[in-house]
């Protein structure tokens, strides 16, 4: 668990080319990691105290009671919790949660029941991150162009419309791809967090007393004076830290210390200086707590605000979409989702991807979210639940691997689950408060994507069981072969195929129906690993399968679950490091024909799962992409087998 290459390159080349390098990636961090939490301002003291049709009231107790809360949530669950120790838990460089299962799955390898679980747990966080992809677009977007009220109250009537349409061109160009505008989106956040800076900053030289706030003793004075209300709160309060998961989860593209650099500088001391002001401003005029955001501003520099916010939400929206992306990608590399079609959208990052399906899918949910609440403040009610469940999960497998892998005393584990899981457990508490008034929603967004992803799990393994009978010990193939004696043609034959243990079913095809065997036989074996990437000096293997004059290889191609899956590439690479390899590999990758094993599926009353499960899976498999264009392999040249399995 080392820091990314990028940041180890920057530091070792010149001191002038270093600090360029540092300098881009901490406005990378700025575009994309902090775009979520950085406008979270936007909505989250407004709905602290329109909770319970006012519950929290805009009083001097009550406004230095919530700011508190605000500013130690955000110590605790961001700077210490996030920045300085989750950080640490990097799977190879990269972060989120479906990497730190992977992580966790890997140090407890030889306790499988509670690997399995934990990895559940992790597949559950995945599932709760979607739900979070599902609202961050919605309320983020509707909380900027909802300033219009302010600005021009007139307009008020066309903020859904406009907030629909920004989302829909958002969701238009994802098939474009973000690398063309990318390079924007650091310095305008460094804008946006400057703004923050100086409208929190103004109203905070207007009223210096508002700095008491920052006393953790209004945090117990507040809990202490209403307790129930405090609890309530809670639940509101959340929404300052939403997209906090993301600084782990784009680790990978930034590395830590960019991430860690751009908090501390610009992002935490924006935060606080904004929400600081809101709070001021309140103390001054406390009819202003219904929009205290915008009301920061003076009345010029409002409309400007809320062009500089739409642009800021959107940079928000499209990290929480390009998360979903990515999220979706490691999930078919592990097994939990079948494959889908994914378009690399840029020449030089191989991190950029778009998928289609989940692109649309997402788009629809947050179209039909955004006309069903029709406001940010009727949104949140539905936003904290999803955010709070995804950090307790990551508490869970963070001190899973600092007791196992690092070696944590256990009265660490025990001390840090009591202070920050109890803190995340009483956020998660206060927003299950909601689950009626629409935090069923991510719950039932979570639930749905779980149950996808386990009964894909689940159906493959069955479907594998019973094909691998089909299929027959490879070993015993090639003896028969040697026997028999079977005609060879001219020409090289690829074998797409998961293990070398068993016979690839278009390879036993072709013998049986056409009595004929390719001249040279590759079967090619793509295995994902548990780790983000792997070396292509280590992606490679050959074997022989014990005779090195039959023309017949097994080829093991490694990929960790951000790789790109080219076998067609892989099978260049094999060829042009022939020698290093060992076996006697012989092919022309580009005149190869390629032949897929695809298996059409059978419903039966066989146990294994129940039947709407299995319908499930049968939907699932029968919408997946093809094996060939998910490996990158050459049309003209692919043919497709298929045989019968029931399941």
């Amino acid at each position: 668990m080392t820091e990314p290459d990028a940041e180890t390159s920057a530091s070792s080349s010149s001191p002038s080319a270093g600090r360029s390098a540092s300098l881009a990636l901490l406005l990378g961090a700025l575009g994309v990691v902090y775009g979520d939490i950085g406008t979270s301002p936007l909505y989250a003291l407004q709905t602290v105290f329109s909770i319970d049709n006012g519950a929290v009231r805009p009083t001097s107790g009550d406004v230095y009671g919530v700011i508190s809360t605000v500013f130690w949530t955000i110590t605790l669950v961001v700077s210490v919790k996030y920045v300085l120790f989750i950080l640490r838990a990097d799977n190879d460089g990269e972060g989120g949660v479906m990497a730190l299962a992977a992580l966790v799955r890997r140090v407890l390898g030889d306790v499988r029941g509670r690997a399995v679980a934990l990895m559940a747990l992790g597949v559950f966080g995945a599932s709760l991150f979607y739900g979070d992809s599902v609202i961050t677009p919605a309320i983020s977007v509707l909380s900027a162009v909802e300033g219009l009220k302010v600005a021009a109250p007139s307009l008020s009537h066309v903020v859904v419309p406009v907030a629909a349409t920004i989302l829909t061109l958002l969701f238009v160009a994802q098939r474009w791809g973000t690398h063309r505008v990318g390079s924007l989106f650091g310095p305008v956040m460094v804008v946006w967090f400057a703004a923050l800076a100086a409208g929190g900053l103004n109203e905070v030289v207007r009223q210096p007393r508002i700095l008491a706030g920052l006393s953790p003793t209004y945090v117990g004075a507040f809990v202490f004076d209403h307790p129930y209300i405090a609890f309530i709160a809670m639940g509101a309060v959340v929404l300052a830290i939403t997209g906090a998961e993301a600084l782990y989860a784009d680790m990978g593209h930034f590395g830590r210390k960019p991430i860690r650099r751009a908090w501390f500088a610009v992002v935490f001391p924006a935060l606080t200086l904004n929400y600081l002001g809101q709070g001021a401003l309140i103390l001054r005029h406390p009819a202003n707590h219904t929009s205290p955001f915008f009301l920061l501003f003076p009345g010029w520099a409002r409309l400007p605000m809320v062009v500089l916010a739409t642009v800021a939400t959107v940079i928000a929206s499209q990290a929480v979409i390009t998360g979903a992306f990515s999220v979706s990608r490691q999930a078919v590399r592990l097994g939990f989702l079948p494959y889908l079609r994914i378009r690399h959208t840029s020449p030089h990052e191989v991190g950029q991807v778009y998928v289609p399906a989940v692109n649309w899918i997402l788009y629809v949910g947050v179209l039909v979210l955004m006309l069903g609440f029709r406001s940010s403040e009727r949104l949140a009610t539905a936003y904290g639940v999803a955010v709070t469940g995804t950090f307790l999960i990551t508490t869970t497998l963070f001190l899973t691997v600092a007791r196992v892998h690092w070696k944590w005393a256990m009265w660490k584990v025990v001390l840090a689950a009591v202070v920050i899981g109890g803190a995340e457990l009483t956020y998660f508490a206060a927003n299950l408060t909601k689950v009626l008034h629409g935090g069923w929603l991510p719950l039932l967004i979570a639930v749905s994507v779980f149950t996808i992803m386990k009964t894909w799990e689940r159906g493959r393994q069955i479907v594998t069981a019973r094909r691998t009978e089909r299929e027959g010990p490879l070993p015993a193939f090639v003896e028969k072969l040697r026997e028999t004696k079977v005609t060879r043609v001219p020409g090289t034959a690829v074998f797409p195929h998961p293990t070398k243990e068993t016979t690839p079913l278009a390879l036993r095809a072709n013998v049986e129906h056409n009595h004929v065997v390719h001249e040279h036989v590759v079967i090619v074996s793509a295995l994902a690993q548990n780790v983000p990437h792997i070396p292509e000096a280590d992606r490679i293997s050959v074997d022989d399968l014990g005779y090195r004059d039959d023309g017949i290889l097994h080829l093991t191609v490694r990929y960790g679950f951000q790789d790109e899956q080219n076998l067609a590439s892989a099978l260049r690479q094999a060829a042009a490091a022939r020698g290093e390899l060992g076996g006697e590999l012989d092919l022309d990758p580009d005149q190869a024909s390629y032949f897929v094993s695809r298996v059409t599926l059978r419903l039966t009353h066989a146990p294994g799962m129940r039947m709407w499960r299995k319908r499930l899976f049968l939907a699932l498999a029968n919408n997946a992409a093809s094996p060939a264009e998910y490996f990158g392999l050459p049309e003209p040249r692919t043919v497709v087998m298929g045989q019968q399995v029931d399941i």
